[in-house]
């Protein structure tokens, strides 16, 4: 069972992704919230494995809820509800910490989808978001190519392969599935790929893959 935070100020928004959520007999919202302050009391108190929050909040926003979520309970996932014409938010939330993008308007599939991957231990951008991520990126691929480059070339063949695969959207189980190892290596791989690529989490894990030509721009959509 995935216990999910849920936060949002719009009562009615909120009500009606509950009402999704509801449909999957594996996610369970143990709280919901109004704002982002309510949001980082109510997962101190609950802890869940996933926190759902908007971006855009009174008072605490939702970045500033995901930093705190992330600094103190470095074990829950965050996702961020987002809308179109927000990439800036998006941009610092991947700085944050933040797991999984999804869009309000988006495919609720995706948002099953999505709080699954990120459970899970995966990355997920709703496919329209990641389609804006890598179209900003694109625009310095050339100049931060070479440093990802430089990043990638601290990693054994076994990293690098292990970092395709998490590029391309596959969990830690599913990585061990394809590669013939148990779980437990994978995670040290991917924890030691973090390290020495400097990267907070797998979503800016996977963009550096990105950056540096390890998948192309299609992978990193469907994947996040």
């Amino acid at each position: 069972m995935i216990r999910l935070l849920l936060a949002d100020d719009e009562t009615m928004i909120r009500a009606g992704v509950a009402a999704i959520l509801a449909s999957d007999k594996d996610i369970s919202v143990v709280a919901e919230a109004g704002d982002g302050r309510e949001a980082v009391a109510q997962a101190l108190a609950t802890r869940p494995d996933v926190a759902l929050l908007d971006i855009r909040m009174p008072g605490l926003d939702g970045l500033a809820a995901a930093e705190e979520i992330r600094r103190l309970l470095p074990g829950t996932g965050v996702i961020m509800l987002t809308t179109f014409g927000e990439d800036d938010y998006i941009e610092r939330a991947l700085g944050l910490g933040a797991s999984g993008f999804l869009l309000k308007a988006g495919d609720p599939r995706e948002l099953l989808s999505g709080i699954h991957a990120v459970a899970d231990g995966a990355a997920f951008l709703s496919p329209k978001v990641a389609s804006r991520v890598i179209a900003r990126l694109s625009g310095g691929r050339l100049s931060r190519g070479a440093a990802a480059r430089d990043r990638i070339a601290a990693l054994t063949a076994r990293e690098r392969e292990v970092l395709t695969l998490l590029a391309a959207g596959l969990s830690n189980a599913d990585i061990a599935s394809r590669m013939f190892v148990v779980e437990g290596t994978v995670k040290a791989h991917v924890s030691t790929i973090l390290n020495r690529l400097g990267a907070r989490n797998r979503v800016q894990a996977a963009i550096t893959a990105y950056e540096a030509g390890l998948v192309g721009g299609d992978e990193a959509a469907a994947g996040g």
